[in-house]
């Protein structure tokens, strides 16, 4: 009886798990990569859904389920963008480091790197808040510019490189306004200097040298005043920053008004709004 029920057991899982020899069709166990497959399948219906965070968690299980074959790199990288999706930043560069450490041959290593940039970035509010995220992702974009030099993300970085530098330009100009409302002439001049010194190709330079004219009248350095007027009268004569500048030391003239507006490109416009 014993070996009757052995045998009835093994017919039937031979039955479910082999063959059905009638059709000759073939029933195997799925494979580790097959299963992968299904999960990764079904965390991408999720991401594109707006579902990142189980888009998330289920490429992370991928990655842990193959962990050595090309499915782990693509999950890896794919788990921190689901990371960057929802809005996730800390642990998206995490995980994209973590990528970049485990994976350094996959050939999406620079989408990996332009995102971490972007995630920094994508922390930047304005010139009054920390700096830090916008130091970070100047950094990552210098470096994309310099390692992959040839790529659409070097491009783009280029691109958002600009917009950092007006953002810190924004930040100098910020203090230094600061300095001056609570009358602190000398680091005010320190902030002012250091716009005019090493971001002279932003929107702020106009600004800064007529601010330089405003704070060395006030403290009596009448001759570094007029140095900094000569400047912004001579590359930028038309402006009301100079218009400004010219009645310090006029006192009676009368400013006009000036409609025109000189181009700076769409972008730069947008941005000097937000920063006035």
């Amino acid at each position: 009886m014993f070996k009757g029920l052995i045998v009835s057991l093994l017919s039937l899982f031979l039955l479910f798990a082999c063959t059905k020899k009638g059709n000759k069709e073939i029933v195997s166990e799925e494979t580790e990569e097959e299963m992968a497959i299904e999960i990764y399948a079904d965390a991408l219906e999720a991401l594109k859904a707006g579902d990142a965070f189980y888009a998330g968690k289920k490429f992370r299980e991928v990655e842990s389920l193959l962990p050595q074959s090309k499915w782990a790199a693509k999950s890896s990288l794919m788990a921190s963008y689901s990371d960057y999706a929802r809005n996730s930043y800390s642990s998206s560069i995490l995980g994209l480091e973590r990528y970049i450490k485990n994976y350094p041959a996959d050939k999406n290593i620079t989408y990996a790197h332009y995102l971490i940039a972007i995630c920094y970035f994508e922390q930047i509010l304005d010139e009054k808040k920390d700096l830090e995220p916008l130091i970070r992702a100047q950094k990552k974009f210098e470096f994309i510019i310099l390692k992959y030099p040839e790529t659409d993300y070097a491009v783009d970085s280029r691109f958002k490189l600009d917009l950092i530098i007006d953002q810190l330009a924004a930040k100098e100009m910020s203090i230094a306004r600061y300095y001056m409302q609570t009358k602190k002439w000398i680091p005010a001049l320190n902030r002012l200097k250091t716009v005019v010194e090493k971001y002279d190709k932003t929107i702020f330079i106009e600004e800064a040298l007529h601010r330089l004219v405003e704070v060395n009248y006030k403290i009596g350095l009448i001759d570094e005043a007029r140095k900094a007027a000569a400047i912004l009268g001579y590359n930028y004569q038309s402006s009301e920053w100079y218009e400004r500048s010219y009645k310090i030391f006029n006192k009676k003239y009368e400013t006009k008004i000036i409609k025109k507006e000189k181009n700076k490109g769409l972008v730069r416009k947008k941005i000097k709004g937000l920063f006035e």
